[in-house]
């Protein structure tokens, strides 16, 4: 019933990464701004990810606004046991070593502030240190069960 409800409400679509011994990186629609001072935003995270052992010791990550034509990118970083970081990926070392994608509608580096249990997830705080935006664009959305594109 949980899910099925949740399929119901569309979200934002974003990738968020970091880097330990190797960059990684995944999938979230659970992003949320939490507040703009200081500036601090949240996204949950399952434990059972592959990311999560470099995640929960990460000192900096990326989170990454996707856009609608960016799909493909999207379905990359959810998929499991894929390479995510190799071509036709473009990213490059940010500040802190942290991965920065390449063409995502905006970005920003983060400072890891907390990582609070919530169920099989920790929703993680982060503090907003710098970041960009591209400029217009349409917001890639996740809707029942799919990428899609805002519509008029």
């Amino acid at each position: 019933m949980f899910r099925s409800v949740f399929r119901e409400h569309a979200a934002g679509v974003a990738v968020i990464t970091a880097r330990g011994d190797r960059p990684v990186g995944f999938t979230a629609t659970s992003l949320t701004s939490v507040a703009a001072e200081p500036p601090l935003l949240s996204f949950g995270i399952g434990t059972s990810s592959s990311s999560w052992p470099v995640l929960a010791e990460a000192e900096y990550l990326g989170v990454h606004i996707l856009g609608e034509h960016q799909a493909e990118l999207a379905a990359t970083f959810a998929r499991s046991g894929a390479d995510r970081f190799a071509a036709p990926t473009r990213w490059s070392p940010g500040p802190g070593g942290v991965p920065l994608l390449d063409g995502v509608s905006a970005w920003l580096v983060c400072r890891v502030a907390a990582l609070v249990p919530a169920g099989d997830h920790r929703l993680v705080v982060a503090r907003a240190v710098e970041g960009g935006t591209a400029g217009g664009g349409r917001p890639l959305l996740y809707h029942q069960g799919r990428f899609n594109a805002l519509r008029d």
